[in-house]
């Protein structure tokens, strides 16, 4: 007979942080951290990286309430992994983030330019991030967020915390 493997869907309420099985090698080749265990210890909106490959990283944000606004100088994407959020988009009049600036830069203020509109995501659902744009976040329940960027100021690396010993 067959083995049965269920598909667990993870969220901020309910969760088990993973393991990685080690195939060959060594233990510290590997690196794996949880966005939900990581979203649970953050700060709402805190870009804490738990995926890097070169300059590229995957950050969790624990999304709770309305964030600042956020501008970037390249592309981002981000990925509703639980919870439900609505980005407000601004196209700016001009850039916040200077040109080649990796990752997202915080926006002073409110930021001048023209509403682009809004996107709502709920769990599984992917929005694009525009370069020249400025967005903001606001969760009505908290939740997670996974955002594909660079690594840039904003970026919190706390390995030494998250990663498997």
């Amino acid at each position: 007979m067959p083995q049965s493997h269920p598909t667990n869907f993870a969220s901020l309420a309910k969760w088990e942080k993973g393991r990685a099985e080690i195939i060959s090698g060594s233990v510290k080749h590997y690196v794996f951290s949880n966005m939900f265990d990581v979203a649970s210890r953050s700060k709402p909106y805190e870009k804490v990286v738990v995926g890097k490959n070169l300059e590229y990283v995957l950050e969790a944000q624990r999304a709770e309430g309305t964030s600042p606004w956020f501008a970037c100088a390249h592309d981002e994407f981000v990925v509703c992994m639980d919870g439900e959020v609505e980005i407000q988009f601004v196209k700016l009049d001009s850039p916040a983030a200077p040109a080649g600036k990796n990752g997202a830069v915080l926006v002073k203020g409110e930021p001048k330019g023209r509403k682009m509109g809004v996107v709502r995501l709920k769990r599984g659902h992917q929005a694009l991030l525009p370069v020249a744009s400025a967005y903001r976040f606001a969760a009505t329940k908290t939740g997670v967020l996974m955002l594909q960027t660079l690594l840039g100021e904003l970026s919190v690396e706390k390995w030494a915390d998250i990663c498997e010993k």
